[in-house]
C-alpha cells in the first residue's frame, strides 16, 4: 500500500502552488503558508465580576475627629457666574488700574533699596578695613557713587509708590463698602491723614487693610475685622519701618566716628527692612484686589461653517 501523496499548498499572495515538503514558506515569495486564525477575547476588566455586590453600609452621621482638623480651605469671597450675555463682563473697579501701576513701583522700590542696603553694607565693611590699613581711593569713590545712587532712587521710588498706595487704599475702600452696602468707617481725608501722621500711620493703614480684607470676603458688616497673616506680617513690617525710620533720623543728629559708623549700619537695615515691606506691600495689594472684583472669563463666539460653501 502506497502513501497518499501530499497536498499541494496555495500561496495566498502569489497564488502558485508548493509541496508541503518544502518548508512553510513559499518557495517563490517567501510567505507564510500556514492560515492564521484571530480569535479576540475581552480583557480582564470587561468581564463582569462573580461576587455578588456588596450591600452599602447604612449612614453613620457626620465625620468625626479626635482632634480639631488643622486643614481647611483658603479665605475666599464667593465669586457670581459670569454673565452669559457676551462681551459683558462687567467694569472693574477704580482700583484696578492703580494696581498696574503701583505693582511694578513697589518691585522696583525692593530690588533699588536692596541695593542700597549692600552699598551701605560695602561702606561699613570699609570703615572696618580703614581702622587698621589705607584705602584705595578708587574703592572709597566707587563705595561713594553706589550709595549717593542708589539712596537718592531709593527714596523717589519709595514716595511715588506710597503714593499710589494711599491712593488704592483711599479708592479700594469706597468700593469694598459699596459692594458691602455700608459707608467707610472713615473718610478719605482721614485715610490720607492716618497713612502720613506720625503716630496714627502706625494704626491706621494696618487697621484700613485689615477692613478691606474683612469686607471683600464677605464677613458680617458688625463683626470685628480679623485680619490674615499677610496682612499682620506686612502691619508688623509696616511699623517697624516707622519706627527704625525716626531712630535712623534722629541717629543722625549724633557726632562722632562711632555715631556715624552706626550710622551707616542703621541705614543698612532700613534699607533691607524698606526692601521686604515692599515686596510684601506688592502682594498684599495684589490679593485685596482680587478679592474686590475676580477675574471673569470672557465668553467669545467662534462661527463654524459647517454646510458647503456657496460661491
Amino acid at each position: 500500500m502506497s502513501a497518499p501523496a501530499p497536498t499541494a499548498l496555495t500561496c495566498p499572495r502569489c497564488g502558485r502552488c508548493s509541496l508541503p515538503t518544502g518548508g512553510p514558506f513559499c518557495p517563490h515569495c517567501g510567505r507564510y503558508l500556514a492560515t492564521l486564525q484571530w480569535v479576540a477575547q475581552p480583557p480582564p476588566s470587561a468581564v463582569p465580576p462573580t461576587d455578588p455586590p456588596r450591600s452599602r453600609a447604612p449612614y453613620a452621621g457626620a465625620p468625626r475627629y479626635r482632634f480639631p482638623p488643622r486643614w481647611g480651605f483658603p479665605a475666599r469671597a464667593w465669586v457670581p457666574p459670569p454673565s452669559d450675555v457676551v462681551g459683558s463682563p462687567g467694569l472693574p473697579p477704580a482700583a484696578h488700574p492703580i494696581l498696574g501701576t503701583a505693582v511694578p513701583l513697589l518691585w522696583a522700590t525692593a530690588v533699588v533699596s536692596a541695593l542700597a542696603a549692600a552699598a551701605e553694607t560695602w561702606r561699613y565693611a570699609l570703615l572696618l578695613a580703614s581702622r587698621s590699613d589705607a584705602l584705595e581711593s578708587s574703592a572709597v569713590a566707587a563705595s561713594d557713587a553706589f550709595v549717593t545712587s542708589a539712596g537718592t532712587i531709593a527714596p523717589i521710588l519709595a514716595a511715588a509708590a506710597g503714593a499710589l498706595l494711599v491712593l488704592w487704599t483711599v479708592r479700594a475702600t469706597h468700593v469694598a463698602a459699596e459692594r458691602a452696602g455700608v459707608r467707610p468707617s472713615r473718610s478719605s481725608r482721614m485715610l490720607v491723614v492716618g497713612w502720613l501722621l506720625p503716630g496714627l500711620n502706625l494704626a491706621v493703614p494696618g487697621a484700613v487693610l485689615a477692613e478691606i480684607e474683612h469686607t471683600a470676603l464677605g464677613r458680617p458688616a458688625g463683626q470685628r475685622p480679623r485680619p490674615s497673616r499677610l496682612v499682620l506680617l506686612w502691619w508688623v513690617l509696616w511699623a517697624s519701618g516707622v519706627v527704625l525710620s525716626a531712630v535712623v533720623l534722629a541717629w543722625s543728629l549724633l557726632t562722632g566716628v562711632q555715631a556715624r559708623a552706626d550710622g551707616v549700619l542703621l541705614h543698612a537695615v532700613l534699607d533691607l527692612l524698606a526692601a521686604v515691606t515692599a515686596g510684601v506691600t506688592a502682594v498684599v495689594m495684589t490679593r485685596l484686589t482680587r478679592l474686590l472684583a475676580p477675574a471673569r472669563p470672557v465668553r467669545r463666539e467662534l462661527l463654524v461653517l459647517t454646510g458647503p460653501r456657496r460661491r
